[in-house]
């Protein structure tokens, strides 16, 4: 877990993209699924679900989420991290990154 707070901009907040790696543990993905399964994702209101892919082996999900600050992460990560690890970064899509990289290197 990270710490971050929010980005004011016009109109509001600015909403933060985050790739969270879920490593499940003991590479068991059996409990993770029995747990959605019975009582969702249990993210915080704020907290959006964007998408996610697991690898095939079935150990590893990356999931893409946003929130207007990092502390909606970590409210969900605390309700999953006994049966999960997680790694999370905060990251931007690559058409913002080649903006920036244009822009600063102008």
């Amino acid at each position: 877990m990270c710490e971050e707070s929010l980005l004011p901009c016009e109109g509001g907040f600015i909403i933060l993209l985050y790739m969270i790696v879920e490593r499940f543990r003991n590479r068991d993905p059996q409990p993770v699924y029995r747990r959605f399964r019975e009582r969702g994702r249990l993210a915080p209101e704020g907290l959006e679900y964007v998408s996610s892919w697991v690898d095939e082996k079935l150990e590893i999900c990356f999931q893409l989420m946003e929130a207007p600050d990092i502390r909606y992460v970590n409210e969900w990560i605390a309700k999953w991290s006994d049966i999960v690890e997680f790694e999370v970064y905060s990251v931007i899509s690559s058409k913002e990154a080649a903006d920036r990289v244009l822009l600063d290197g102008s």
